[in-house]
């Protein structure tokens, strides 16, 4: 095949990608495109671009792992810690004076893009701390990366990606051993990974809680807004939202109120 995709070519692939996922690609990235699209061709040992279309568009799986291939991955534990300082110090406490009011003894979290499950398993460590009795909570962690999930539901994690962890949550939440670090079963059990598209509704309601980073730049403002939307309609009355410290609901006509706390910027529905 030709060392890039033709216009035609890219055209016809963008509009899909864009269909099913929301993702946008222009032409600032269409060479991660190209160069993932050429890598999908060379391990299904097939040699034309429209052959692959004809695929993807009829084949749900390969669907999903061309989708999985052109998405970026990267993730750690605790990444942006002003956000975490924000979820211990003031939405946790404010969450629990609500939870008061109603009887409510459940916090529920959704990672959405959680990617390998860094994420996730911090928030996880940060409320197995901080949570007392009698209170719990669940989290659901989704990704369009099916082979990030997997990543994330066997919870191993190689030496050099457990930076960041403090000492003492590294002791209490993993067990070691030569290759690495296991999240301990007790940690794994508060965590669902499941596959989730951000274009379509989770079918979740009541969240308390929502963490979306990093992902909305991968989408153009419809979609942004069709995916903000979705967030509201599935959080409860008192909830906050996370989104990556380089993006922003800004000139966005959404119903979220933006929240600026000691320690960062969210945004909460509050009604």
């Amino acid at each position: 095949m030709a060392d890039l995709l033709t216009d035609a070519e890219f055209d016809k692939f963008r509009k899909i990608i864009y269909d099913e996922s929301g993702i946008t690609f222009s032409a600032t990235n269409r060479s991660i495109l190209d160069s993932r699209l050429k890598e999908r061709l060379r391990e299904k040992n097939m040699a034309s671009i429209d052959d692959y279309y004809n695929l993807i568009i009829s084949n749900k799986d390969e669907m999903k792992t061309m989708l999985d291939s052109v998405t970026t991955n990267l993730t750690r534990f605790f990444r942006n810690q002003p956000h975490f300082d924000a979820l211990i110090n003031y939405v946790v406490p404010h969450l629990l004076e609500e939870k008061k009011k109603t009887g409510d003894k459940t916090i529920r979290v959704w990672s959405a893009g959680c990617s390998t499950g860094e994420e996730p398993y911090t928030i996880a460590m940060i409320l197995k701390d901080i949570l007392p009795a009698p209170y719990n909570f669940q989290i659901m962690a989704s990704d369009i990366s099916l082979k990030s999930l997997m990543v994330g539901k066997q919870g191993f994690y190689p030496n050099s990606r457990i930076a960041g962890i403090p000492e003492n949550y590294l002791s209490r939440f993993f067990t070691k051993n030569e290759q690495g670090y296991q999240v301990n079963r007790d940690l794994m059990s508060t965590i669902k990974f499941d596959y989730h598209n951000l274009r379509n509704d989770s079918g979740s309601r009541n969240l308390d809680i929502i963490f979306c980073r990093n992902v909305l730049i991968y989408f153009d403002e419809p979609a942004q807004l069709a995916t903000v939307n979705r967030f509201w309609n599935s959080m409860g009355n008192h909830s906050y939202l996370f989104i990556g410290h380089s993006e922003s609901l800004f000139g966005m006509n959404t119903k979220f109120e933006f929240l600026k706390t000691q320690w960062a910027c969210l945004y909460q529905k509050n009604v």
